[in-house]
């Protein structure tokens, strides 16, 4: 999403608080299962596994239910049923609003999230009026404290990154899906320590907002991730600073 790293930052303040509360906990376990289910639980021969795997080192998830999500994947557990399942819509000022979900049952998730955007100031859309705004992307953000320019863009690009980008506090390397364990892998052999690496939703283009726009919009966004099923939210938002520095007193 536009204004990334900041967003991020926004993100990650939440998830050490949702961690407390075993949200992530739960919703690492889930995309673990979905991943073993989908290709096996190697994580040598299976990308999806293995981005699972560090989501799950970043929060502490403990070994013992890193290794029961599995085998429910790998159904050496209680069967797994859940589905990748994405809703769209749109927030304050026509902003794109796309919700990533894992569920057992997609009554109960649609009925959860058309509520949400609704008591929160959002609305739902019919499929595919935003999703074509959105790519996905791999995303490695490297604190500009611990990398140099030249040298980092010289390298990503041999490891098959498709862009460095100046984002504020860190560089961000972009690559596509595809190339995104193998781009990741590589720097990490050149010592590169990432503050952010997922793949993620990135928009083709970005609407500005304001700091009104922008607090309903994360509002919408922290009710939306407060749901069980809800593993990510993305939006095409565009904050320049001066919109983050009100956004921050």
């Amino acid at each position: 999403m536009a204004g990334h790293s900041k967003w991020a930052n926004i993100k990650h303040r939440k998830a050490a608080q949702d961690a407390k509360k075993g949200k992530v906990f739960t919703k690492v376990a889930r995309e673990i299962t979905v991943a073993a289910k989908e290709g096996g639980g190697d994580a040598d021969m299976n990308p999806r596994l293995r981005l699972a795997l560090d989501k799950a080192r970043a929060v502490n998830l403990p070994k013992d239910n890193v290794d029961r999500a599995i085998k429910k994947g790998t159904g050496e557990g209680n069967e797994a049923a859940y589905e990748d399942v994405t809703y769209e819509g749109y927030g304050p000022g026509g902003v794109a609003i796309l919700v990533k979900t894992l569920t057992d049952n997609r009554n109960r998730t649609v009925a959860e999230v058309r509520s949400t955007m609704t008591k929160k100031g959002g609305s739902m859309g019919e499929a595919g009026c935003v999703a074509w705004i959105f790519e996905q992307k791999g995303i490695l953000e490297i604190s500009k404290t611990k990398a140099d320019e030249d040298k980092l863009l010289e390298e990503a690009l041999e490891a098959g990154a498709e862009d460095v980008v100046d984002d504020g506090d860190v560089f961000s390397v972009q690559c596509a899906y595809a190339d995104f364990m193998d781009v990741k892998t590589e720097l990490e052999k050149k010592g590169y320590a990432f503050e952010f690496a997922e793949i993620t939703m990135k928009p083709k283009n970005s609407v500005p907002v304001s700091v009104e726009d922008l607090r309903k919009i994360m509002t919408i966004t922290d009710a939306l991730e407060d749901l069980d099923d809800v593993q990510e939210v993305y939006s095409n938002f565009e904050a320049d600073d001066e919109v983050m520095s009100q956004l921050e007193d």
